[in-house]
């Protein structure tokens, strides 16, 4: 059996992430799982029982200056020289900014077909993706190499298949093209004690109807309650209600969680596209025209600052 190629997204600091735990559960359906760690020194050997805990048979570990002194490009040229030794049947890559970049760069380098933003990969490397902000599924197939496809963050629950990983080391030779753009210094951002919002498996949102930064704080409430992440629409973000790093929708991050609450959301397609793929959406909004009822598992028509308490208390109660 062939392997698969899962490039991890994974930080120090933070451990392996959720997106990379469906990327080897998607894995497993394809071939024989191999997880590419690439980092600082040490990444792998920190990493290596949580990939095992999914799945992962073996882990190639490309650690050092070479790959973590500068930025992308010298992963890029790891993969597409691994790519061409051990000639995967697959190789998935999360749909991050970082992600992203390294699947164009390998696809070029390997002059290969790339598919972006997959939330489902068949055996035969039949991808489905979401398109047109939600408007259109289509299945689709690189035709020309190998399939590399990128996979979206909360696209399928992780499952795990305890295995023992061997540790194979890369050598990693970074060019001099590849090394144009070096690191010359980190900062890591202070982590709350609210989950990661793209990683959540309850996100609770605010929009516009917030009508303020400091309203949203009955957003932060029921989050907390329901040990939720928080979110915003574009229209709250650029009104200064919240960080915009935040955002959640076509233009920020795309979620799809067990649980969606949209507060004070009117619905735009804009929104839609970054969080229609949640289980189950619930929408608190006072205009019982608003186009987020059309998507809404469960909606109330109300003012926001009297429903969302009442509902905070209630939780409560059941706690």
């Amino acid at each position: 059996m062939a392997e698969v190629l899962v490039v991890v997204e994974a930080s120090q600091a933070a451990g392996v992430k959720k997106v990379t735990l469906e990327m080897l559960t998607i894995a497993r359906g394809l071939g024989e799982v191999s997880a590419v760690v690439l980092g600082g020194s040490g990444a792998a050997a920190q990493f290596a029982e949580k990939l095992g805990e999914y799945g992962a048979t073996k882990i190639y570990a490309g650690e050092g200056e070479e790959v973590d002194g500068y930025l992308v490009a010298p992963k890029a040229t790891a993969v597409a020289e691994l790519v061409k030794r051990v000639q995967p049947a697959a190789v998935l890559i999360a749909s991050s900014q970082e992600g992203k970049e390294i699947a164009g760069r390998l696809a070029v380098k390997l002059d290969n077909g790339l598919l972006t933003d997959a939330v489902e990969l068949a055996a035969d490397g039949t991808a489905t993706q979401v398109v047109f902000a939600g408007a259109a599924i289509v299945k689709s197939k690189v035709t020309k190499g190998l399939p590399i496809v990128t996979i979206r963050p909360n696209s399928i629950t992780p499952e795990p298949a305890p295995a023992s990983p061997a540790v194979e080391q890369l050598t990693v030779v970074a060019t001099d093209a590849d090394k144009l753009t070096k690191v010359v210094e980190r900062v890591a951002e202070q982590k709350g004690s609210r989950p990661e919002l793209t990683e959540a498996s309850i996100v609770v949102s605010g929009g516009r109807g917030v009508a303020s930064a400091d309203n949203f704080k009955v957003v932060e409430e029921i989050a907390d309650l329901l040990g939720g992440a928080v979110g915003a629409s574009r229209a709250a973000v650029d009104s200064g209600y919240y960080p915009h790093q935040f955002q959640v929708g076509q233009t920020g991050k795309t979620v799809s969680p067990q649980l969606y609450v949209a507060i004070g959301i009117s619905g735009a397609i804009q929104h839609r596209a970054g969080m229609q793929t949640s289980k189950t959406i619930v929408a608190v909004n006072k205009d019982a025209e608003a186009p987020i009822f059309e998507l809404a598992d469960y909606g109330v028509v109300g003012d926001l600052n009297k429903v969302v308490p009442q509902a905070a208390e209630e939780i409560r109660k059941r706690k």
